[in-house]
């Protein structure tokens, strides 16, 4: 079995409904979507009135999954990153 290593400072979150990925502050490193039978999105903004960071259309297709990278420095969320979703299953984040 191959080691597994983390970084000091990295979390996850998961949420199925709109709302805050984390309540503070924080850098979205990855998402990976699990989508709905029909197309969706996931919203990215600084707080639920801020400004819009990112905007990831989904295909139709039920368990249909997309893995999102956003480099090593990631999305930077000032306030606190939200998520609005639209015929999304889930999405897992990775915040650092």
């Amino acid at each position: 079995m191959g080691m597994i290593y983390t970084t000091e400072g990295v979390s996850t979150s998961t949420i199925t409904a709109t709302g805050d990925v984390t309540s503070v502050p924080a850098r979205v490193l990855s998402m990976y979507i699990i989508g709905e039978a029909t197309a969706g999105s996931v919203v990215l903004k600084d707080s639920s009135g801020g400004a819009t960071l990112a905007t990831i259309n989904t295909p139709a297709g039920a368990t249909l999954t997309q893995n999102i990278d956003f480099g090593s420095e990631g999305l930077n969320f000032k306030v606190k990153p939200t998520a609005t979703q639209t015929n999304i299953a889930s999405v897992f984040f990775v915040i650092g």
